[in-house]
Order: C-alpha cells, then sequence, then structure tokens
C-alpha cells in the first residue's frame, strides 16, 4: 500500500513538472521584442521617394530633349541614365508589375514630354545662336554618365570580345553615320503613312539604343515638318505618328527584350560602341566654329565641364539609389 502511494506521489510531481513546462512553452508574454524592419521613408531613398521622383523626371526632361536632338538617340540616353533595361521590359509585358510600373515612369514621361515640347523652343533658340555651347553641353553631360553606363553593361561580366565589340560597332556606327550625313538626301511625300512611319522611325530610337531619329528624319526632309507640327499641336501630324509610334513598341520591343535575356553583355556593349559614334558625330566641325570669339570658346569649355559634372553627378545618384532599391 505504501509503495503505491509513493509512485502515485512519484507520477504526480512528474505531471506537475510537466504542466509548469508546458505553461511556461505557452505563456503570451514577450520574452524578447521583435524587431521590425525598417521601411524607407520616402522623402529619404528609395524609387518612391520625392528626389527619386525628381530625379527621373530629369532624366526624362533630357531623353525627350535628345530625343529630338540631331545625332542624339533617346534610346542611348535612356541606357545611360540606367533606365533602358526595365523600359524595354515594361514595353514588352505591359502586364507584369503593370502599376508599380506606370508610377515608377510617371515622372519619366512627364519629364520627356515637357523636354519635347517645352524646351523646343529655348532648345531650338541655343541651337540657332549658340549651337557650339549647346551641343558640348549634351555631349559633357553623356561623357559624364559614360562611366556608369560602362559598369552596367559589366555588371554580369566582361571579356575581351565585349571590348571588341564595342569597339567595332563604334568604328562601323561612327562611319555609316558620316556617310549617312554626306550622302543621304531623300524627297518624302508628307501624308499618312509616311507620318506614321516617322512616328515609328522617332520610337524606334527609343528601343534601339544610338538610333538618332532626328538624323533620319533631317535624311527624309521630315524633320523640321515634325518638329513645328509637335509645336503648333497639329492632330494631323501627331495622330499617325502615335499610331507609327505604337505599332513599332509592339513590333519590336519584345524582341530587344528577349535579346537582353540571352546576350546582355554583348547588347550593352554594342551600345556603348554606338553611344561613342553617336556623341561623336555631332560634334561641332569646320564652318559650325565661325564666328566662335575667345569668350565662345571659353563658354564651350565651361558647358562641357558643366555638362559632365551634371552627368556624372546623375551616375553617381542612380548608383545610390540602385543601392537603396536592392
Amino acid at each position: 500500500m505504501q509503495t503505491t502511494r509513493a509512485a502515485a506521489g512519484h507520477y504526480g510531481r512528474i505531471i506537475r513538472v510537466s504542466q509548469d513546462e508546458l505553461a511556461e512553452q505557452t505563456d503570451p508574454s514577450p520574452a524578447s521584442p521583435s524587431v521590425a524592419t525598417p521601411t524607407p521613408s520616402p522623402a529619404k531613398g528609395g524609387e518612391d521617394s520625392v528626389v527619386a521622383w525628381v530625379f527621373r523626371f530629369v532624366k526624362g526632361m533630357f531623353i525627350g530633349t535628345g530625343a529630338i536632338l540631331p545625332g542624339v538617340s533617346g534610346g542611348a540616353l535612356a541606357a545611360v541614365f540606367g533606365l533602358y533595361e526595365r523600359m524595354i521590359a515594361f514595353l514588352a509585358d505591359m502586364r507584369k508589375d503593370f502599376v508599380r510600373n506606370v508610377a515608377f515612369f510617371t515622372p519619366v514621361a512627364i519629364g520627356a514630354l515637357f523636354g519635347m515640347f517645352v524646351l523646343a523652343f529655348p532648345l531650338d533658340y541655343g541651337l540657332t545662336h549658340y549651337h557650339v555651347q549647346v551641343v558640348f553641353f549634351f555631349i559633357g553631360a553623356i561623357a559624364g554618365t559614360f562611366p556608369a553606363l560602362y559598369a552596367e553593361a559589366g555588371k554580369h561580366g566582361r571579356t575581351s570580345k565585349h571590348l571588341v565589340i564595342m569597339a567595332v560597332v563604334a568604328a562601323v556606327a561612327l562611319a555609316g553615320l558620316a556617310l549617312a550625313r554626306t550622302y543621304l538626301d531623300v524627297a518624302v511625300p508628307r501624308n499618312f503613312g509616311t507620318w506614321m512611319m516617322a512616328g515609328a522611325i522617332f520610337v524606334l530610337g527609343m528601343i534601339v539604343p544610338g538610333l538618332s531619329p532626328s538624323n533620319f528624319l533631317l535624311y527624309f526632309n521630315m524633320y523640321q515638318p515634325m518638329t513645328d507640327g509637335i509645336k503648333r499641336l497639329d492632330f494631323s501630324i501627331l495622330v499617325p505618328c502615335g499610331i507609327g509610334a505604337v505599332l513599332c513598341v509592339f513590333a519590336f520591343a519584345k524582341a530587344m527584350s528577349k535579346l537582353l535575356e540571352v546576350a546582355y553583355a554583348g547588347v550593352f556593349h554594342f551600345i556603348l560602341g554606338v553611344v561613342i559614334a553617336s556623341t561623336a558625330i555631332i560634334v561641332p566641325l569646320g564652318a559650325e566654329w565661325d564666328g566662335v570669339s575667345a569668350l565662345g570658346y571659353a563658354a564651350t569649355v565651361g558647358c562641357v565641364v558643366a555638362g559632365f559634372a551634371l552627368g556624372y553627378w546623375m551616375g553617381w545618384l542612380e548608383k545610390r539609389y540602385k543601392g537603396d532599391d536592392e
């Protein structure tokens, strides 16, 4: 009988200890406070910040202005400013991350429209009266962003083959652009179909970096009428141009996106070569320097330095905000 009581007491203590341990494990009181992951403030960093929004607006302004500047490619500038890859991915599949991409590219689009419509007037005045200085400002800005573009091209690896691609493309593209500027001069009738073609060429300059739509429109004698139509909001020009632009996006964006997937380094070093050529071809030469005074030469140097500083700063900011997003 005593043995039975002892055993019962022994098992009772085991049960009480087990119950106490279970209570400790299920006790809702926090042993240590949980640490919440900080969310970046919109005013400090990330692609949704005010600074990043303004930054993308400025990029769009440069791209839009460059798109109407003869010799400059809007697509090349998009690549220079770190927007090209994401832009092509969005255009190739608009359903993927639609809301986020629209929010991201809205300031870029507003800036591009600002650059094309609002800055078209002072740009035209500047190119007419201070051609050398304005062009060298653009050249300086492109040169300043080149280090960031070079780093972007090699982010998945770089070999000597890619450097050869860059050098060969730069030489061939420069020769082709020089020949086209000298010998290509075609009179194209202006009708609904040819304005659709002009819109397609204009957008193709965004999809194919280095292709300057303004140059081709100049070769076809359509550049001046098109820019005049944009200034006057002439819908007989804007509507067919818009249709041609949309058709071009659907025809080529997906193909370019696939090409980036399979040959990223090759494509970007090709772009680097075209950027070098399309920048070199707009360098003012010969008669373009006629009438430039000593003060004009000094102003040209200042424009190059200012453009380079702006481009380099934008490349630095791009790297910083990419780091914040990652």
